[in-house]
């Protein structure tokens, strides 16, 4: 039986291998897995616990390779809907040498966009120690955002822990006020939030943590901590009790992509609480998760293992 669960839209990803050139000029990709729930999963399990991946997918090349990547990376597919009507979606990325690359998606209309909350009828939460939930999904369509709160329901009414990180992409939604709106409500079910001190900007009105921090804990009677990511820094952490820590970040020697940071320190996070660890043991594992995380060109080819992971602790001289 699966120990963790997370529903989204995975996206067959082609990543340029030509730094610094536009996607206009570039003409050498390589593919990859990619999705940020999807991503957390990968990490997850990667650290040695059961997952399964909720989502559909059109019965396509994409599709196939998805399903292919999934099972590669030790990811249950017995909640993957199909499609004959509906296509699998795929994303173009650049590369560079500073800052964040450019992506450009290709999604609208996808399988995924057309899940039936239905589906999740046929989960067994027997099991299930925590489940991911992210912003992206229920942007997608509306059947999403129908599919995303039946999914809430049911992860309440089987008491499974939840961690929830709002994910902004502005371009899914109709607006920033709707986007803001509807992050925030679905952020109140939430037992540990963890978004952006950028994303706290545009959510809450504020780049500090504590405020941030605050402005969630206050927001949702069932949410329990809130991390704040600090990008480099590290991560700033408020429990519902008034505890309040920062957990810096690891240095790195070459930064190569920055996607997939966030979701890796999503799956440290969860992968230590559900062994047991405490909060704070589990953003440490965060932040050393997003380390290996840009340091490879892929969103989530860099996750650690628990042996390197163990490794790489002992020599940052954490354990």
């Amino acid at each position: 039986m699966s120990k963790f669960l997370t529903i989204g839209e995975p996206i067959a990803l082609f990543g340029s291998e030509e730094v610094d050139k536009s996607l206009k000029d570039a003409k050498h990709f390589q593919k990859f897995l990619a999705g940020a729930e999807v991503n957390v999963a990968v990490g997850v399990s990667r650290y040695g616990h059961s997952t399964e991946y909720i989502t559909s997918l059109g019965k396509d090349p994409f599709g196939d390779f998805i399903k292919d990547q999934l099972v590669e990376n030790n990811i249950g597919t017995n909640y993957i809907s199909e499609s004959d009507e509906y296509w699998t979606a795929f994303q173009l990325k650049d590369r560079v040498s500073h800052g964040d690359p450019s992506i450009h998606y290709f999604r609208k209309g996808s399988a995924a966009a057309h899940f039936k909350k239905e589906n999740l009828n046929k989960i067994d939460f027997s099991e299930v120690k925590m489940a991911h939930l992210s912003g992206i999904f229920p942007a997608i369509s509306s059947d999403a955002l129908e599919s995303f709160r039946y999914f809430v329901e049911l992860l309440e009414k089987n008491q499974v822990r939840t961690t929830f990180d709002p994910n902004l992409r502005p371009q899914l939604w109709e607006n920033q006020e709707i986007m803001v709106k509807t992050i925030n409500e679905l952020a109140s079910h939430a037992n540990i939030i963890l978004p952006g001190i950028n994303e706290g900007e545009i959510l809450v009105g504020s780049r500090d943590p504590e405020v941030i921090a605050d402005f969630y804990l206050a927001n949702g009677n069932q949410t329990e901590a809130v991390i704040v990511k600090l990008g480099a820094e590290g991560a700033f952490v408020k429990e519902r009790n008034g505890n309040t820590f920062v957990v810096k970040g690891f240095e790195v020697a070459e930064v190569v992509d920055t996607v997939g940071a966030g979701d890796g320190f999503a799956a440290g996070v969860i992968s230590a609480l559900i062994e047991g660890l405490s909060i704070k043991e589990a953003v440490i594992r965060g932040n050393a998760t997003g380390a290996f995380a840009v340091q490879t060109p892929g969103d989530n080819d860099g996750y650690p293992t628990p042996d390197r992971l163990e490794k790489f602790l002992a020599k940052e001289k954490v354990l």
